[in-house]
């Protein structure tokens, strides 16, 4: 099995690209553009293996795309490149349409082209999966969950450049036949996460004895997956998930933020108890311009139909979690210091750009 894997050296990508190369056994080539949260080391482990290949570009670059397509002659073509973090979509929306967007046209097209190339054999057996957010769906109220059918709502930059690439990828399978399937999560969390997001982003700062940032009064809810079942999950949609077809995969795991950094405090309580109490560093800041308050994901389809079964509840990830970033600051001090060191992000200028 031949499988390309786009964004491979990102958060959920490196996580789908050990797991492809270490215990699938596939031949992966990983293709990167390598932005701030492309990070090589994290495929250390895998780095030496014959069954796997890094080559960097762009995926806006049609020529680097075609040319690794065309050289690699995948099976498979597993597309997570993206630009994915809401609060530097607020400031900077022109990159998460270009490479969000853009980017996923190029690759359609160069997918496309070669997959009309290859024999019936092949056209058969091939599929591009596309990777994507249940933000696209927007905000949840109090109860009920995102399915497959609910309609798109996006609310930031970001889910909205997410909307657009999903859109497109149903497209070129409706028109041109192109065996895409689709896949819509929920919140990630795990090791080797960039340091921005909630989860590692508390788990330094409590460590360094720096605030723990909460938005607004830490009320919004998130439905929390465990990186590594995702990509369990990533490789099952595209192993057999059907053509034209949407599967949600989400944790089951609802947890307001306040709740999430307060979990993430007992935690470094227990393995760092020179800094506890941690929650004293709790601090509420102004909440992200047009929030969603809340998603949760029904992952029936995938469990039913396709036989996922997530391994981690978030009590055994997340504690998994913490334990990886105490033990490797080899892997995150570099970020910290040179890439980002906790900065708040996201917040708009009082006066028109």
């Amino acid at each position: 099995m031949r499988i390309i894997v786009t964004g491979g050296a990102g958060f959920i990508g490196s996580a789908l690209v050990r797991y492809l190369v270490a215990e699938v056994g596939a031949e992966v080539l990983n293709l990167d553009k390598l932005t701030y949260a492309g990070n090589l080391a994290s495929l250390d482990p895998i780095r030496e293996a014959p069954n796997y290949r890094f080559v960097r570009a762009d995926i806006c670059d049609r020529e680097k795309v075609v040319e690794a397509i065309n050289g690699f002659k995948p099976d498979r073509i597993l597309h997570l490149a993206a630009e994915s973090h809401v609060d530097r979509s607020i400031n900077g929306a022109g990159e998460f349409v270009q490479t969000n967007v853009v980017g996923t046209f190029t690759l359609l097209e160069a997918a496309r082209h070669y997959w009309n190339g290859l024999d019936e054999v092949g056209r058969a057996a091939f599929r591009f999966l596309h990777v994507s957010t249940d933000e696209v769906y927007g905000s949840l109220g109090q109860t009920g969950l995102f399915s497959e059918a609910t309609a798109y709502d996006p609310s930031s930059p970001y889910s909205a450049s997410k909307a657009a690439s999903d859109h497109l990828a149903k497209a070129w399978h409706r028109t041109y036949g192109l065996p895409v399937v689709v896949s819509n999560c929920s919140n990630n969390y795990g090791p080797y996460h960039f340091p921005e997001k909630l989860i590692p982003l508390n788990i330094l700062n409590a460590l360094e004895g720096k605030p723990l940032p909460v938005y607004g009064d830490g009320s919004n809810i998130r439905d929390w997956l465990y990186v590594d079942d995702h990509a369990r999950a990533l490789h099952l949609i595209a192993s057999r998930g059907r053509p034209g077809e949407t599967y949600n995969v989400g944790g089951r795991n609802e947890y307001s933020n306040i709740e999430v950094v307060r979990r993430i405090c007992r935690l470094m309580d227990i393995l760092c108890p020179q800094g506890a109490p941690h929650a004293r560093l709790i601090t509420f800041v102004a909440d992200r311009p047009g929030h969603d308050h809340r998603y949760a994901i029904d992952a029936h389809k995938l469990e039913t139909e396709l036989g996922w079964r997530a391994q981690e509840t978030f009590e055994t990830g997340l504690a998994k979690t913490v334990r990886w970033y105490l033990d490797h600051p080899d892997w995150w001090q570099p970020l910290r210091g040179r890439v980002y060191a906790g900065e708040r992000l996201g917040v708009l200028s009082k006066t028109r750009d």
